[in-house]
């Protein structure tokens, strides 16, 4: 086989018959790595939207997820008010209730007391009807 003194000296013919500098076998790959570059980047590309994407759906959502927690602590804190204004009321309608009780229990005792006052005074009015 003989050398070719231009493939020697770094020169090529592609299948156009024009003169290049890299061999056609690298050209061809050069051009073929260039185009799966391209298609790479299209996808990364792509990728990047669909991520973007997501992470914006994501954030709604925790965004979202937030309000929600927020509203659930404030329910809560109102139960809680709410509980402790129950116990407070409660606790003023037992104080209401035991002062109604010792109300009721003097009453109970001025009752009896005037009772027996209207006894002896109706025994009294007998003693003295009788006597005259």
């Amino acid at each position: 086989m003989a050398t070719d003194p231009l493939a020697e000296a770094g020169l090529h013919f592609d299948d156009f018959n024009k003169l290049r500098v890299l061999e056609p076998e690298v050209g061809q790959r050069s051009t073929e790595l260039k185009e799966e570059c391209k298609d790479f980047l299209d996808k990364i590309g792509q990728f990047q939207k669909i991520v973007g994407g997501l992470i914006d759906h994501v954030d709604m959502l925790a965004k979202e997820a937030e309000r929600e927690k927020m509203k659930a602590i404030g329910a809560r804190n109102l139960l809680r008010s709410v509980a402790k204004q129950r116990e407070a009321q409660q606790q003023q309608l037992e104080a209401l209730l035991a002062e109604k009780r010792m109300q009721l229990e003097r009453y109970r005792i001025e009752y009896e007391a005037l009772s027996k006052v209207e006894a002896e005074q109706n025994e009294f009015i007998d003693q003295f009807i009788l006597q005259k």
